[in-house]
């Protein structure tokens, strides 16, 4: 490979005044940082996450100029690593990929091997970029009601936030195993999609706020996938029927939970958190493989739009306004890179 190679990707640049700017422009392979594997990186994926580290937000990425995208899967190119070889299609999620390590929204990544995992054979590049952080958060939450106990047959359970990425995953994935989905939402105009995945019943998502002011509320849900965080989670806890879990994984509301203990000493409420960024490989690997199995989406296209490389701002932008539903697929190899090769 020539000490030379251009490759194309978002930067992500910290101007005056606190104000950043976004732009796709050629940059230089051997820029990227050190590691065992390098990987032509064919899709990526668009997460709320990666929209926060393209706005600035230090939170997420401290550093600036810098390229987002926690989701990668492609082609190696370059192998130090023993069990990985070039040509071996792989995925590379989380950890600190598109947050402080140049991501998934250019070309190539360099990362670390353990960073990587080989990708399952009956999944396509592209479809594990469908599914992506999301679809892995969401069947972590899964696996979490199968841990616990929660079956179809203990009563209904409710997805907060259900048009997101994780929340119509999660929607069609508990839907697939036989569970009464009920969906609370703000996009109750996505009725249709929701109801066409199997959902019982759609919520607004005032419902989340009733009854703010109780210690209990009535018992309801035998398992609830959480979002929001906030107000809509501690009441979600306050409705879970006796011996009832909640997963956890986000704060779209609030990172504040104003709650008592009574839904815990009183109905045995379980909360998991669910994360995936430091998710353990073995972990990892066990969750992918069901995905490829039992817990393929099998709706997946329904909630799953593409955007090139070059459009993916103004997708971000949609994602900050709240405007997106459902899964973005970055497709990153693509006619931009003819010029390159």
């Amino acid at each position: 490979m020539p000490d030379n190679k251009k490759y194309l990707g978002m930067t992500v640049y910290e101007e005056s005044g606190g104000n950043f700017s976004r732009v796709i422009e050629e940059k230089d392979l051997n820029a990227l940082p050190e590691g065992d594997v390098l990987i032509r990186v064919q899709y990526s994926s668009l997460n709320y996450k990666d929209a926060l580290s393209a706005s600035g937000n230090k939170g997420v990425s401290r550093y600036y100029p810098h390229t987002p995208g926690i989701d990668a899967a492609g082609i190696i190119e370059e192998s130090t690593a023993p069990d990985l070889a070039p040509g071996d299609e792989v995925i590379c999620m989380g950890y600190d990929l598109g947050m402080n390590t140049s991501g998934g929204f250019g070309q190539y990544i360099r990362v670390p091997d353990n960073w990587v995992i080989p990708k399952p054979s009956s999944l396509t590049l592209k479809e594990t970029m469908q599914i992506g952080t999301a679809g892995f958060t969401a069947a972590q939450c899964l696996l979490a009601f199968e841990e616990n106990n929660v079956l179809p047959s203990n009563g209904p359970v409710l997805v907060t936030g259900a048009t997101g990425g994780a929340g119509l995953i999660s929607c069609m994935l508990l839907v697939q195993l036989g569970y009464e989905v009920h969906a609370l939402t703000g996009k109750t105009d996505q009725s249709p999609l929701l109801k066409e995945l199997g959902v019982s019943k759609v919520h607004d998502r005032s419902l989340g706020m009733e009854g703010s002011d109780k210690l209990l509320l009535k018992a309801r849900w035998a398992g609830a996938v959480d979002s929001v965080g906030g107000q809509v989670l501690a009441n979600v806890i306050k409705s879970m029927q006796y011996d009832g879990v909640v997963t956890s994984f986000g704060n779209a509301m609030s990172a504040d939970l104003p709650l008592n203990v009574y839904p815990f000493i009183l109905r045995g409420v379980h909360v998991v958190g669910i994360y995936s960024a430091e998710c353990p490989m073995e972990r990892r690997k066990t969750v992918w493989k069901r995905l490829a199995s039992d817990l393929y989406p099998k709706k997946l296209e329904q909630i799953c739009s593409s955007v090139t490389l070059e459009k993916v701002s103004e997708a971000i932008e949609q994602m900050l306004a709240g405007k997106l539903v459902g899964r973005k697929l970055v497709e990153v190899d693509n006619e931009l890179s003819a010029h390159l090769d």
